[in-house]
Order: structure tokens, then sequence, then C-alpha cells
């Protein structure tokens, strides 16, 4: 198993569709509010019916804020070396350090040759290649002149620059022997696609860079690994045919096991966009990161499914002394302070079911330091959404006090976390599943299913937070409705909006509370999922 370390990233390969120029636009847009990392675009010149992908990657860059651009993969033929490394340092400069280079050696050469290209044997296309990488390089590098005499490429003299805003990767798609042997020596990235290297080859195929970046003097984690990947959600089975919580599992695998640590999606529909952004893209993390702190720890630590087995001295009366206080750490639960600013709830607080074991510090003795982590995750991520509300608190603050407009304070709730249409098991197991509320009704496709499976101690709980799910979204659209009623300058509005912050505070703060106290031993005991 090979595991590189890389952080992961996910990002979007839409069609350059010129009958719709549009689209690939709004799919970056989508992607861009998904949480994804980039978008690349395939480099054809000669065809017809594509937009130029140099021009559309830029208007891509011109209207995004935080995503990377790449070609995936420039077709080296017809992208003279200076030009290219030029354009592309330039647009990394223009955009504050987000282009990246995908680069190939050139494929369907008759098209190429009718677009004015030169037709070269399978050897004269890596070799034209590495000399291209060498006069890239050396433009980039901003200094001094660029001497490259090669037999293809060749720039004698010219000066350097500009210079890149950050150091841009040079990712090769690359197959054959030779070309995995010299993405292991000169690239920053291998950037295969599947069809052509599947999940099954990519192992022997990433031997041959290791071999390669070692034979070099580099080590193989200097490489990036990225895949090309496509599929499809719902049922299914296969790889990448599935719900996104199997598609995780999948692509966590690879990470894993092959080291893969960029996927790509090709697509060019927006919800699949939105569910690789949304659901699939944290869980990997979520997994990856889980398994790599597991093998971290070393394999003598209890397994997240393993309780841990106290043995007792049968000679010893059946009454066992007092369970000592942990001596690692343990996860404290956020204390529900009871201040209610609200004359009533939505809900019965009395009526809440618990989990048998209670969350008190002794309860927790025997957990691993790895097993803890996973309820400590939940704590973490409601801490988030605890200062999210604060936010929210101090926006609808700066409109009562005139400082702020009605619109401008909807925009910022709507790009909150919490105010998203997927809430998830406060928004932690956004990560792990779907539950859906409001208009798109309920889905629950991760980590209460597999809890329901693996303890039944915890459903009644799971099913209590799946309902405060759901109310807590009908305070989130009163607050959004109470807005619009500022707006509008109807009266009482003003009083509305500050009750209706008043009872998110009080829901909120409640059922986050209440959360991570019951659910901090069916976490810790069972993980998030299998």
């Amino acid at each position: 198993m090979t595991d590189y370390g890389h952080d992961l990233e996910f990002g979007l390969f839409p069609s350059p569709d010129a009958a719709h120029p549009e689209r690939a636009v709004e799919l970056s847009h989508v992607a861009e509010v998904s949480g994804l990392d980039l978008v690349t675009v395939q480099d054809h010149p000669y065809q017809a019916r594509h937009l130029d992908a140099w021009t559309l990657l830029s208007v891509i860059a011109a209207r995004t804020s935080t995503l990377r651009v790449a070609l995936n993969v420039a077709n080296l033929p017809l992208r003279q070396p200076v030009v290219l490394a030029r354009s592309v340092a330039s647009l990394d400069l223009l955009t504050g350090g987000r282009a990246e280079l995908g680069l190939g050696t050139g494929a369907f050469w008759d098209a190429i040759e009718a677009a004015g290209g030169r037709r070269l044997a399978p050897g004269e296309a890596v070799d034209a290649l590495e000399e291209a990488i060498a006069i890239i390089r050396a433009v980039w590098s901003g200094e001094g002149s660029v001497r490259v005499d090669g037999v293809h490429h060749r720039a004698v003299g010219l000066h350097a620059g500009p210079r890149p805003a950050h150091p841009v990767g040079i990712w090769l798609g690359a197959y054959k022997p030779r070309m995995l042997r010299v993405t292991g020596r000169l690239a920053d990235g291998w950037l295969p696609s599947m069809g052509y290297a599947d999940p099954d080859v990519l192992g022997e195929m990433n031997a041959r860079i290791d071999d390669a970046a070692v034979a070099a003097g580099r080590g193989p984690e200097a490489v990036r690994r990225l895949y090309n990947v496509s599929g499809s959600f719902g049922s299914g089975g296969g790889f990448l045919r599935g719900r996104p919580g199997e598609w995780a599992e999948q692509l966590a695998g690879l990470t894993l096991d092959q080291g893969m640590a960029t996927y790509i999606l090709g697509t060019d529909d927006p919800d699949d966009v939105r569910r690789f952004g949304e659901e699939v893209a944290p869980l990997v993390r979520d997994l990856v990161a889980t398994e790599r702190e597991r093998r971290a720890s070393k394999p003598e630590e209890p397994s997240a499914a393993t309780e841990s087995v106290v043995v007792r001295d049968e000679t010893q009366p059946e009454a066992a002394p007092a369970v000592p206080a942990p001596s690692g750490p343990v996860v404290v639960p956020t204390p529900d302070d009871g201040v209610r600013l609200s004359r009533a709830l939505p809900w019965d607080e009395s009526t809440r079911p618990t989990y048998p074991t209670r969350p008190d510090p002794a309860a927790q003795q025997g957990y691993s330091a790895h097993q803890l982590a996973a309820p400590q995750h939940l704590v973490d991520v409601h801490d988030h959404l605890r200062s999210e509300l604060a936010q929210v608190r101090d926006v609808v603050d700066q409109v009562v006090r005139g400082h702020l407009a009605v619109g401008a304070a909807r925009s910022a709730v709507n790009a909150m976390t919490m105010r998203q249409n997927n809430w998830t098991l406060g928004a932690y197991c956004e990560s792990y599943c779907r539950v859906v509320t409001g208009h798109h009704g309920l889905e629950d496709t991760g980590i209460f299913p597999y809890l329901r499976r693996t303890d039944a101690d915890a459903a009644p709980v799971i099913d209590r937070l799946e309902e405060e799910h759901e109310v807590i979204h009908d305070v989130l659209d009163d607050v959004d409705r109470a807005l619009v009623a500022l707006v509008g300058d109807e009266p009482g509005a003003l009083e509305r909006l500050q009750a209706v912050v008043d009872l998110l505070t009080d829901t909120l703060l409640s059922h986050l509370s209440y959360e991570e106290r019951e659910l901090l031993h069916p976490l810790a005991r069972h993980g998030f999922m299998r």
C-alpha cells in the first residue's frame, strides 16, 4: 500500500462545448460554491466543436475567485512552449497564483497535422515533451536567458520571464513506460484518466514513476497523483457507480492504497458537481484523515469498531473498584447553559431520548485517542456553527442599527454552513451523509443508517436529531422571511426579526449540546461508517 501523504483536492472537468459556451463557466460557479478546488479543460485546438481551451480557462478564472485552473492536458504540438509558458505565467499573475499546467505529447496526429502541426513518431513526441518542459521552466525562472537548443523545440538567447505568482505545477498525462519514467524524473504531477488507466493498473504505473523519481534523486512524494474520473450517482454497483458514500469509500481507498490525491470529475451535470463537492469530497477527506491517524498511532490500538475489554479477576467480589479518571485526553461535550431568549421552544426538551452510557470522563476510560477523534471532531465542527450563529446575530444587529442592507444580510446568512439546504447532523455529517430537508425532503444515506445498524441504543436519539434538523431548517427559513418583511417595511418586521433570531439561538445551541452529549459514545465505539 502506498500513500504519499498529499493533501486531497477535488476538481471539475467540463466539456468545452462551443454550442453552449456559457455552460462550462456556469458549472465552474457551481464547483466553486460546492467547495471544489480546481477546474480543468481538455485541449484539442483542431476540434471545431470545442471552445479554445485557454480562452475558456481565462474566462473561468476571471469569473471565479478561488478555483485553480489548468489545461487537461495542453496539446503541445499546437502550443509553442515559450508562448504556452508565458500564457500560464500571465494567468497565474493575474489570478494571484491560480494557474497550473497539464501537459501531453499530443494525440490524433491526423487532426494535428491538418491544423498545421508536425506529425511526430511516439519516441519523437516524448523527446519534444522533455525539451518543452526545459523551455517552460527556464521561462518561468525569470532569470537570465533561455538556452534550450532542442531537435523539436528551441529557445536560445530569449529573455526569461515573467515569473509566475506561485510555483506552477507541471502535470503529465502519461501511460506508456517511457512517459511514466519522464513523469518520475521531471514532473510535479501525474494526470491519467479512467478508461486509459483504470484503478487496477494504477499500482503498476505508480511503481514505474516511483522508481524513476528515486533514480533521479527525488522522493516518490515529489509527484502528485491526479486522476480524471467519471461515474454516476444512484444505485448500480461498480467503481463510482452508487451513492455518494460509496464513491467516497472507493476514492479514499485509492488514496490510501495507490496514493491518488486529486480527483477531477468529468461531468456537465450541475447536480453531480454539487454532490461531488458537498458530499463526496468532505467524506473522502475525513475517511483518509481518520485512517492516516490510525496508521500513525500504531496498530496496537483497538480499532474504532472494537469496544475496550476489561478483564476482571474472578476471585474478587462482584463489586468492582471505582473506574479511575482517564489519564489521556477526553471529549467534553459543550454543556447547555439553560439560558433561553424565547418564550417557548418548538420542541419539548424533556422528551428527548438518551443514550444509556453517559458522557462523563470516567465512562471514556478505555477508548483510544483514535476512537475519541470522531466525537471530538463533532465538537470542533459544532464550535464552527456556534461561531456562525454569533455572526448571524451580528449581521442582524447591523441591519437593526442601519449599518448593513437587508439584501447583504440575506446573502451573508445564506452563505453560512448552517443555512445550506443540506442540514446534516450538526453539519458534521455533511461529510458522511445527505440529509436534505425543506423543499427536497429527507434523504439519509450515510452515518445515520450506519449507526442504526450497529447500535440499536442510538436509534431513538438519531430519530430525534433528524426531527430537530427539520425544525431548525424551518427557523432558518423564518429568518429569511423576516429579512424579506423588513425590506418590505412591513409593520412589526424588526421585532419579528429579533424574535426569530433569538429562537434560532435557543434551538441551535440546545440541539448542538444534546447531539454532542448523546452521540459521544456511539461515535467513539463505531466510528463514522464502514
